[in-house]
């Protein structure tokens, strides 16, 4: 049975880890609303970078550039994206679950993947799925020129016809208690793609199919360069973009999840310690009743002879 000593020394442990998650709790929230800035500056510009190249594509009848190639899909690369560290909640395994899930539909067909992230980097390579690329240490602190490094390993598989797909899964931030799990296509470039059709989406999304709306309306552009100048500078910048804005997402989604799961780890330590407290409480009051009932025992024995 557990001694008070017992009892003390766990209460000093778990109150020692519930200030470790509280400010960690802390860390994640502050990370959050920089991340939260972000996501909210690259969403306009990508939503009007798809509106623009829809309607360039809108006005050519063949593919203008190698991006917009396409062919039956038989070589898949699929872009995970996982965070560098633990302690998120399910943050990194829904995504490794749904990456799972995807692959195994797409059993006979070549399936490379380019994971981002320690967790999604290590998971692939105990599974020893085929790893086109990795890249860590990118959700600590997103730059652009992280996404222009994946666009052109993108790019310049799709260009080689080393792939012919290429989709993306990962958790996009939608508040803080909510992260949605998205499956995108992003090459080759289509209409659909634009509007999330490969996305995993509700049915009844209000917001998605408002969002479908606003890039299926007829936007009347006026383009003064060739085609082939046109598309040479829109279509890698727009897969830079697009990239940039997942990056971004899973970052804040990431930073949304901690703080979610250390806010309830720490009410989870405040509960044990009262637990713990009360039980300690009870073994001393029994303690003391039983040295009382001793002493008084003792006394009567001594009175009595």
């Amino acid at each position: 049975m557990p001694t008070l000593l017992d009892y003390r020394r766990r209460i000093r442990s778990v109150k020692n880890t519930q200030q470790i998650t509280r400010a960690m709790k802390f860390v994640a929230a502050a990370k959050l609303r920089r991340a939260q800035e972000g996501v909210f500056h690259a969403r306009p510009y990508a939503k009007e970078i798809r509106r623009v190249l829809q309607s360039a594509m809108q006005r050519v009848s063949e593919p203008q550039h190698s991006l917009l190639e396409r062919r039956p899909e038989q070589r898949i690369l699929l872009l995970v994206l996982t965070s560098d560290k633990g302690l998120a909640g399910a943050f990194n395994t829904n995504v490794l679950r749904r990456a799972a899930e995807y692959l195994r539909q797409l059993q006979g067909k070549d399936v490379q993947s380019i994971a981002v992230g320690r967790k999604g980097v290590e998971a692939f390579r105990r599974r020893k799925w085929k790893l086109a690329g990795e890249y860590l240490n990118v959700s600590t602190h997103v730059e652009f020129r992280h996404a222009e490094e994946i666009s052109k390993r993108i790019a310049e598989m799709y260009s080689k016809h080393e792939v012919d797909a290429v989709y993306a899964v990962y958790n996009e931030f939608k508040s803080v208690m909510v992260q949605q799990l998205r499956l995108v296509k992003l090459l080759p470039l289509d209409p659909e793609s634009f509007a999330h059709a490969g996305a995993e989406k509700k049915a009844g999304d209000s917001e998605t199919k408002k969002e479908s709306a606003e890039l299926l309306e007829t936007v009347d552009y006026i383009y003064e360069e060739p085609p082939e100048e046109i598309f040479a500078h829109l279509v890698p910048r727009y897969l830079e973009t697009e990239i940039f804005r997942i990056l971004l997402e899973s970052a804040a989604a990431e930073h949304a999840a901690r703080m979610t799961a250390m806010d309830a780890a720490t009410t989870n330590a405040g509960e044990l310690i009262t637990e713990l407290t009360l039980d300690m409480n009870r073994i001393r009051q029994a303690s003391i009743t039983k040295e009382i009932i001793e002493i008084v025992s003792g006394a009567a024995f001594a009175a009595s002879s």
